[in-house]
């Protein structure tokens, strides 16, 4: 009995001896087999959890404005900003974290817990831009799962100044209206492969394979300028209680656009809680509007040109003009009785410049606002500027074209008109606007009016501010050019749907100086200022703003005053 125990207790070390060998050889085969023949399927997998490739695009240019020293001034730019995240997994106690990040960051815990209690994530965001003293709590509380990382944005410093211009850059980097929006592609730089890898506590930029970086764009406007211009309308929504204006200044000879401001403005940096998206409109290029007698020089200019009139032609007013079933009266329904050209323009009379279109004739009324520019876009490099071809003008009635020669039934941008009058100040041949300094247009525009009529109805406007509706535009020393405008606003434009035109006005200014040699052309407009006329709205600002410029820019006087 005893030699048979012995027997069987050896059988069963050997069988578990077996056993054990044949355990140790699948071990270790299956070792090998995923370490030789597994071996790249693993790494991987590894590396797809560590490592991110994606599409993306390269660092945002910057955006500059700058002085006339020629001091930059960074109205658009790249921040980097702290933000805190979470390691689900890594979390030991959801609930004590989630109020203790409650606590520092200002957010409900009920919102932080769901998130960290989701341990299948190795990264959920908790709260993005955190403040200097939050960023400094986080770091001394020192949670386990719990970092800080940091994320670029597009930061304004300058902050509301010249908003429409900028324009901004939304949540997925794309930018919206202005030059963030019409230059995104050049500012954002060349899509390419990102190759990023991951720990737990920082996310980092590895290797940018064929990203590229953005181009930065300076632009034509002057910082000093612009920043007065803004001033102004601020200054004029108080005292006239103006709900919106613009102001655009321009170089006549070459287009360069000094200041474009409108009101209402934005801050960039808080895009988001701007609740009437029509605030993000640009109105000098991206709202119509009936220009009234600031048009008057671009009809009295192709009726001089084609000799149709000179300064001193006269004809006599009787206060009306009847065409058909309509009749056109002059403001206030005056009569001026014999008056010149240049009167007709100093003292606003429509029914002079009526007298001026039929002189030179309806085809050639409508071929010199052509050229002027009146139905084509300025092509300024903004994004979503709009133009109007105006169709019902267009349609040739004999009312259309007398309501159109003091512009009225006519319709165009703020920046058109700039546009049209920079022929007037540039001997004739008219400014391409830009707002992008490295894109000055070509040269050879061809003119539209001679340098004798340039000459000829510079004169009749600076005869408008020393002895017309303008006088309070006059510079002490210098010669100022300009012409008022005083609008009705048509029920049409207020969104009521009804034909004529309400009580309520645009009033405007549009000059230049000094006039005979001039360095800017400025077009003050306010929508419905508290004052009966332009002449006691947008002359001042317009005063205001060129004496300014004129000083600004240490330009020489015309005349020595006493």
């Amino acid at each position: 009995m005893r030699n048979h125990s012995h027997t069987q207790e050896g059988w069963r070390r050997t069988l578990l001896l077996l056993v054990i060998v044949c355990m140790g050889i699948g071990l270790l085969s299956r070792l090998a087999y995923l370490q030789i023949f597994e071996y790249g399927f693993y790494k991987a997998l590894a590396q797809g959890q560590q490592n991110l490739s994606s599409y993306g695009r390269g660092v945002r240019g910057d955006i500059f404005i700058q002085d006339r020293l020629g001091n930059l001034h960074l109205l658009a730019t790249n921040q980097k900003l702290p933000y805190v995240f979470a390691s689900p997994p890594e979390v030991q106690d959801a609930q004590d974290e989630a109020q203790k990040l409650a606590d520092i960051l200002s957010i409900p815990s009920e919102e932080i817990l769901p998130k960290l209690q989701r341990k299948e994530s190795l990264y959920e965001p908790i709260k993005k831009r955190i403040t200097d003293e939050e960023k400094t709590r986080m770091a001394e509380l020192n949670l386990r799962g719990i970092y800080l990382g940091e994320e670029n944005v597009r930061s304004y410093p300058l902050g509301s100044l010249a908003s429409h211009v900028a324009g901004f850059v939304n949540t997925e980097g794309k930018g919206q209206y202005g030059v963030e929006g019409y230059y995104n592609d050049v500012l954002g730089g060349k899509e390419g492969l990102l190759k990023s890898s991951w720990n737990p506590a920082t996310y980092f930029l590895s290797n940018r394979e064929t990203v590229e970086d953005g181009s930065d764009i300076v632009l034509t406007l002057d910082y000093n300028i612009q920043a007065v211009a803004e001033e102004l309308l601020q200054k004029v929504r108080q005292e006239l209680n103006v709900e919106k204006a613009s102001i655009i200044v321009m170089d006549p000879a070459d287009g360069k656009l000094l200041a474009l401001a409108n009101i209402p403005s934005f801050d960039p940096n808080e895009y988001s809680k701007v609740e009437d998206l029509e605030v993000f409109q640009n109105s000098a290029i991206q709202k119509l509007f009936e220009p009234g007698s600031i048009f008057k020089p671009i009809t009295m200019a192709g009726a001089l040109n084609e000799g149709a009139v000179t300064p001193s032609t006269t004809y006599v007013d009787y206060g009306i003009v009847q065409i058909g079933g309509s009749k056109v009266y002059n403001y206030d329904q005056r009569t001026w009785g014999e008056r010149s050209m240049t009167e007709v323009l100093e003292y606003s009379i429509n029914t002079g410049v009526v007298f001026a279109e039929r002189k030179l004739g309806h085809a050639n009324f409508l071929d010199y606002l052509k050229e002027f520019g009146i139905f084509q876009a300025t092509n300024i490099g903004l994004a979503g500027e709009v133009f109007s071809r105006n169709t019902e003008f267009q349609k040739g009635y004999e009312i259309n074209f007398a309501t159109a020669a003091f512009g009225q039934g006519i319709e165009m941008t703020p920046l058109q008109i700039v546009r049209a009058f920079s022929a007037i100040a540039n001997s004739g041949v008219p400014a391409q606007p830009h707002i992008v300094l490295e894109e000055k247009p070509k040269e050879g525009a061809l003119p539209i009016l001679s340098s004798r009529t340039s000459s000829q109805l510079t004169a009749m406007l600076t005869s408008v501010v020393e002895n017309g509706y303008a006088k309070t535009a006059q510079i002490p020393g210098y010669y100022v050019a300009g012409k008022t405008g005083t609008a009705q606003i048509s029920w049409a434009a207020l969104g009521v749907a009804k034909g004529g035109y309400s009580d309520q006005t645009i009033q405007s200014f549009i000059g230049y100086a000094p006039a005979f040699n001039p360095r800017f052309l400025i077009l003050v407009k306010l929508d419905n200022p508290a004052a009966k006329t332009a002449e006691y709205s947008a002359v001042p600002i317009f005063q205001d703003l060129a004496k300014y410029i004129i000083d600004y820019y240490q330009i020489p006087p015309d005349y020595e005053v006493e």
